[in-house]
């Protein structure tokens, strides 16, 4: 019975204990699934604005703009990758530190050329002071940081040597001769020029990493979670060919240097197919130095001058008001109409239809557009609106403006307006439509649209290829287009373009000398032109020239201070072409023609073994490794002077291969 009585009283407070333990129990569970409900419904906001936020945040991985290129494969500009060094020094254990300080501080000073006492001074707060993102450098090339990587601590990398890289894209101008006024810029903000105009595809597809706070100012990647690695910008082939930009830039700032001249352009278009292969703008800075600096050849409407005179006899020409046997007296050069005074600065007389040109007659164009159009001006309008002359062009570049055309139902047109039209004034336009113009003129009447993009490439594949696009498929009859290119071509042989004449390279051009800003008072102020194609006899090439503001001391005509420079751009143009021109116009020393041909040699990785690819051509060599799988970053043009992976070293797909390039 006491056993009994043992037994139950144990049991019970057995009992009692697990009722009161269940109890707890069960108060701990409600309380947590209490906290739980509150946590979902209330603090997470709080908790992640807290602690998440404050402590973490996603970061943008700047995706690489493609390259732009010249239409021979040329880098004009480029991305280069930029270095940014920190220091984790909380991850340096103190035997490392203690035991390496001195001899990194010694490299350190060799290569940035301060004392090793400064560097060991900050390192060593630094250190005391644990920090973990301390910016010990920044914007080194990959030769810079190759070489500080593998200095003392550095070289144990960033778990154990806290060394911390942070990679940055920078964009550099791989030439010379196209400035940035033609080459242009995206920032985010402004767009210009090729840059402004291609880049949609030269952008990339930004990534995205995690970083964590250091301190108030500071945050630290972390490259090991989630981190969405960026997609490089596309590649872009322009259509301009960098031996005759070269050409063409050459030509043009010696004559703006000789002539002091304020700025000019230069345009070479391709005739059949619309390819703008040079497009130079110089202006002289405040140094006295001409700079690429300005657009002119689409950002500036002007008023031609005597180069339009083409456009209006063309017109009379297609209409059939004039012939070859056309004569117009031009009396002794001076003509007075609906109360304006025109004169010419060519002698007087009676000039037929070529002499007119030729000799660059405002008297004979002006005679002959009233004759023809006074009582119907529209109709001559109508054939300027026919040629795009009206309309604002359709091309890639940004920031090219409409062409301004006095018409009939404007305020300030008079009866002298037509007249002033016909050899160029009242007439405001860009200077690449009026080569449009001139160009369809060589192309037979074809006028094509002025193309700047010649293909575009992603990771060695061609993704897009520019076509040829026609404006006007039939400008005149083909009786006006032989007559116009007969008369250019007198113009040249025996008329205001004389002195750039040669019997072995047959050229067909007009000279134009215009006065603007002309109603205000001091000096008279001149643009000379010369604008033509060339052979003439099966045109090649159109160019247009023009010279603003030189001194007139010193000339001022079209065919004194704009023809020599079409001269010398037609007889280097084709130096690659048998041409029996003069000597001094085939010197060319900036061009060399060796480095333009280059077997593209092939490139194979065998058994994941790096080959050797330096002194291989860039342009040929990247993209085939990008084709094989491996990531390339690469700094300069020309040749490939110094890799890394060394040869025969192991590689993987996806690694990064490092190139350094120079010409």
């Amino acid at each position: 019975m006491q056993k009994q009585n043992d037994y139950d009283n144990k049991r019970k407070k057995t009992l009692r204990w697990g009722y009161l333990f269940a109890t707890v129990a069960l108060c701990v569970f409600v309380m947590f699934l209490a906290r739980i409900v509150i946590l979902q419904n209330t603090n997470v906001q709080e908790i992640k604005d807290d602690y998440i936020n404050n402590n973490y945040r996603t970061a943008t991985l700047k995706a690489a703009r493609g390259n732009l290129y010249a239409s021979d494969g040329s880098i004009l500009a480029t991305t280069v990758m930029r270095y940014d060094i920190y220091l984790d020094f909380k991850t340096i254990k103190d035997t490392v530190y203690s035991n390496n300080i001195g001899a990194l501080t010694d490299s350190l000073s060799k290569m940035f050329g301060k004392s090793r006492a400064d560097f060991r001074k900050r390192f060593d707060e630094q250190k005391k002071n644990k920090n973990q993102y301390y910016s010990l450098v920044k914007g080194l090339d990959f030769d810079q940081y190759d070489r500080i990587r593998k200095f003392p601590i550095f070289k144990r990398g960033k778990n154990k040597g806290g060394f911390i890289v942070d990679r940055n894209y920078k964009r550099e101008l791989a030439t010379s001769e196209i400035g940035s006024g033609t080459i242009g810029i995206d920032n985010g903000v402004a767009k210009a020029g090729l840059e402004g105009a291609f880049s949609k595809y030269l952008t990339g597809i930004d990534g995205s990493r995690l970083e964590q706070r250091v301190n108030s100012s500071q945050w630290k990647p972390i490259d090991y979670w989630k981190v969405n690695e960026p997609v490089d910008g596309q590649d872009v082939y322009t259509t301009l060919d960098l031996r005759i930009q070269d050409i063409a830039h050459s030509a043009l700032q010696k004559q703006l240097i000789n002539f002091e001249a304020k700025h000019g352009t230069v345009i070479v278009m391709e005739v059949e197919t619309g390819k703008v292969r040079a497009m130079v703008n110089l202006r002289r800075d405040d140094e006295g130095n001409y700079v690429d600096a300005y657009n002119y050849a689409i950002k500036d409407n002007i008023e031609p001058g005597s180069t339009f005179k083409v456009v209006s006899l063309l017109a009379a020409m297609d209409d059939g008001f004039i012939d070859e046997n056309t004569t117009v007296d031009v009396g002794n050069g001076v003509w007075v109409y609906a109360k304006q005074r025109i004169s010419d600065g060519h002698g007087g007389g009676t000039y037929d239809i070529s002499d007119v040109l030729a000799k660059s007659s405002n008297v004979g164009t002006a005679k002959l557009i009233t004759k023809y159009y006074a009582d119907k001006p529209e109709i001559f309008l109508d054939h300027l609106r026919r040629w795009k002359l009206f309309d604002k062009m359709d091309i890639e570049l940004p920031g090219i403006t409409k062409p301004n055309n006095l018409t009939p139902k404007h305020k300030k047109w008079n009866a002298a307006a037509l007249a002033s039209i016909g050899y160029g004034y009242g007439t405001n336009i860009n200077i690449l439509q009026l080569a449009t113009f001139y160009n369809g003129v060589a192309n037979h009447g074809k006028m094509v649209k002025p193309l700047f993009i010649d293909k575009i490439m992603q990771n060695g594949k061609v993704t897009f290829e520019a076509q040829t696009q026609v404006m006007v498929k039939k400008m005149a009859s083909e009786k006006a287009l032989k007559m116009m290119t007969d008369a250019l071509t007198k113009a040249v042989e025996k008329g205001t373009g004389r002195s750039i004449f040669t019997p072995n390279l047959k050229m067909a051009g007009k000279t134009g000398t215009a006065r603007f800003e002309y109603w205000l008072p001091g000096p008279m102020k001149y643009r000379a032109s010369f604008a033509g194609f060339y052979p003439a006899d099966s045109p090649k090439y159109t160019c247009y020239v023009m010279i603003s503001e030189p001194n007139t001391a010193k000339g001022f005509y079209g065919g004194t201070v704009s023809a020599p420079v079409f001269k010398e751009i037609a007889g280097k143009t084709f130096l690659k072409t048998p041409q029996n021109v003069e000597k001094e116009m085939l010197v060319d020393k900036k061009v060399n023609l060796n480095k333009m041909v280059e077997p593209n040699v092939k490139v194979a990785v065998n058994n994941k073994q790096m080959p050797n690819v330096v002194g291989l051509i860039g342009k040929n060599v990247i993209p085939q490794l990008e084709n094989l799988g491996y990531r390339v970053d690469y700094k300069g043009v020309g040749r490939i002077t110094e890799q890394f992976p060394l040869e025969g070293t192991t590689i993987s797909k996806n690694q990064r291969i490092y190139l350094s390039l120079q010409n």
